[in-house]
């Protein structure tokens, strides 16, 4: 399909703000619960260029977006390092750590939402290319959301959920790490991965809507 370079610049801005921004509140989190881990390495930081990894930030949602369309487009960034033994109370916090990155892409979903409302405000000076900049934005974002709420580790939803579950369950639950991402794949690849995060980013993108008015 033919792609401009103003359509790439419309992605590019969210989906890379979006991955980091994800990455960087991880890195906050884990600091105000005792791990000072990402911050020693200057992983505590809104540039872009210090979480930007080449086949997750880039190749992968390059290849999604032309090949498969921007529909369920998603990516990563380079994982901000956590040390869980270093946080107060580690099963407990593991819950906060994990829970941020989500936090933050609704977060972001919220400010795109409502710099969307502002281009649809009556005597707003119109841009069709903020307005769909921002559409982006929300649908980037509340699928990443989604996507990291799967209960499948290392996904922020699978470490919510050793955080969860009682100990030998929990323990059961984190030796399923090493196989995580070939999940992730397989359900991607079988067209599995687009139904089971649909739920959540449609109950996101309504949560979002009634809070902003549109």
């Amino acid at each position: 399909m033919g792609v401009s370079v103003a359509a790439i610049v419309l992605w590019v801005v969210p989906v890379v703000f979006a991955i980091t921004l994800h990455e960087a509140a991880h890195g906050y989190v884990a600091r105000h619960f005792g791990d000072p881990t990402a911050e020693a390495l200057g992983r505590i930081t809104l540039n872009p260029l210090r979480h930007i990894d080449p086949i997750g930030t880039v190749l992968v949602p390059a290849m999604l977006f032309l090949t498969a369309g921007p529909q369920y487009i998603f990516g990563w960034a380079k994982p901000v390092p956590v040390n869980f033994g270093n946080l107060r109370h580690p099963k407990r916090d593991m819950l906060w750590v994990a829970g941020a990155g989500p936090f933050a892409n609704f977060a972001m979903a919220f400010g795109w939402m409502l710099l969307l409302k502002l281009t649809m405000a009556e005597g707003a000076w119109p841009s069709q290319g903020l307005a769909r900049m921002s559409q982006i934005g929300v649908s980037v974002n509340l699928v990443l959301m989604a996507l990291n709420l799967l209960p499948i580790p290392p996904l922020d939803g699978g470490r919510i959920a050793v955080s969860l579950l009682p100990g030998r369950a929990a323990a059961a639950w984190a030796r399923m790490e090493p196989f995580g991402f070939f999940v992730i794949v397989a359900l991607m690849f079988t067209h599995v991965l687009g139904d089971l995060i649909r739920p959540v980013r449609d109950a996101g993108a309504w949560l979002l809507r009634a809070l902003v008015g549109i």
